[in-house]
């Protein structure tokens, strides 16, 4: 499959669905973990949303990857997807909301370095200084929003969940060169809900015993940040360089903290808009390209090589 590797309209909205759903998440395992444990969450939503895409491929008629790819897939899906939401889940029992988004933040440089190690992708200072300048603006948003941040040994728990995130996001896309982006997505979900299986044995009692609530809570995690959340998000990494996809993850924060303004009638004060500012800014500018010589300079410059070397 043919990549077009440019933040397109679809690129971007894609992204915005990703973050949207992606920043509900948090909020859903928070409420969802009284009734049941981290296991079972994270087993709960990946068998949902490999349900979704098994749906979604019928539907589609969409084929399952090359076989060749299968092992490496499945390491994937198990890496991404099993250790990701697993170590999430007891991280969130554990450590304060604000240490995981600060910690969190660190996926998009993560996901740049194994892009520039697996990918070859050509990585500029300007791309460098703009993720470094919006994990600056993700900093400051956490901390003045109140949000409480200290350490803890649980917190490397976070730090694996950037670091197969990274592996996953990248993975990925080496694979969706050869086979459709759909079926990659899909095998890597059933790869992963295998390998949580073991952690969701006991789901069925306890589904028993939650409030319709709790469940309801499950049934939102398993549709929108892991059905519609993962297919947006490789939607836009198909079309664009994982690297840079992966940057606008810095504008979560702000956007939870939008949605909590629109929503919940949250002020933020003048030192989280401050970071706000500046974490856009950073996307920015990761995201910026030279633009090209205009064809006349060109041409005069190479004309003037041409008499200078007559």
């Amino acid at each position: 499959m043919d990549t077009v590797e440019r933040l397109d309209g679809r690129a971007l909205l894609a992204i915005a669905i990703a973050l949207l759903t992606w920043s509900s998440a948090y909020a859903a395992i928070a409420y969802a973990l009284p009734a049941f444990t981290p296991g079972e969450v994270a087993f709960a939503r990946l068998a949902i949303g490999s349900l979704c895409f098994a749906a979604l491929l019928r539907v589609k008629r969409v084929p399952l990857p090359a076989r060749r790819d299968w092992p490496q897939l499945a390491l994937l899906g198990v890496l991404g997807l099993t250790v990701y939401h697993l170590c999430l889940n007891y991280a969130e029992t554990r450590i304060a909301s604000g240490t995981a988004s600060i910690l969190i933040s660190l996926v998009p440089a993560a996901t740049a370095a194994v892009s520039a190690l697996w990918l070859r992708e050509r990585l500029t200072l300007r791309t460098w200084i703009g993720l470094a300048v919006a994990l600056l603006g993700t900093v400051l948003v956490v901390l003045a929003s109140g949000q409480r941040v200290e350490m803890d040994p649980h917190a490397l728990l976070v730090l694996v969940c950037v670091a197969v995130s990274a592996i996953f996001f990248v993975g990925q896309k080496a694979l969706f060169a050869r086979n459709s982006m759909l079926g990659v997505t899909a095998f890597a979900f059933y790869a992963g809900t295998l390998a949580a299986l073991p952690f969701g044995w006991h789901l069925p009692q306890a589904l028993a015993a939650a409030s319709w609530a709790r469940i309801g809570a499950l049934l939102w995690l398993g549709i929108a940040p892991t059905f519609v959340g993962y297919l947006a998000w490789n939607m836009a990494v198909n079309r664009a360089s994982a690297s840079r996809v992966s940057s606008f993850i810095y504008l979560s924060p702000p956007i939870a903290l939008l949605i909590g303004w629109l929503w919940l009638h949250e002020v933020p004060n003048a030192l989280i808009l401050v970071g706000g500012a500046i974490t856009v800014g950073g996307v920015v500018l990761a995201n910026a390209r030279r633009r090209p010589a205009p064809p006349t300079a060109v041409a005069a410059a190479s004309c003037a090589r041409t008499c200078e070397q007559a």
